[in-house]
């Protein structure tokens, strides 16, 4: 069993608490990559525009992910137009890749959203 000493402990409740959140705030673009080497992290987004029905997509690098981890991402904030989604759509070695859809009909994505992730080591 991993020590969770250095990066995590269990709660009085016995669930995993890590420690160590990053937050970095996208550049540029909705498809520019962002930099977040922790276990868990906060990204906020560019103030984007992304069309009713469209994806974007950008890499998160991080030198915590293996290949064989699992990464899971949530929307924290959504001030924007549209109705968003997140999901991960790769994982590999050093980096992820996130993926944002606006899934409403008819109105564009419009201002920054907040992403929260984990990332749960695994092995294969």
């Amino acid at each position: 069993m991993a020590d969770f000493s250095t990066t995590g402990y269990r709660n009085s409740d016995g669930v995993i608490v890590t420690q160590g959140q990053t937050a970095v705030t996208q550049a540029t673009s909705i498809t520019t990559g962002v930099t977040c080497n922790a276990y868990t992290g906060v990204i906020t987004t560019v103030s984007q525009t992304v069309a009713a029905g469209a994806e974007a997509e950008f890499t998160v690098t991080n030198s915590k992910v293996a290949a064989t981890d699992v990464v899971v991402a949530c929307i924290k904030t959504h001030t924007s137009a549209g109705t968003f989604d997140v999901s991960v759509s790769a994982v590999a070695a050093g980096s992820f890749k996130l993926r944002l859809t606006n899934l409403d009909a008819s109105a564009a994505g419009n201002n920054v959203l907040v992403i929260n992730f984990i990332v749960l080591k695994a092995s294969a």
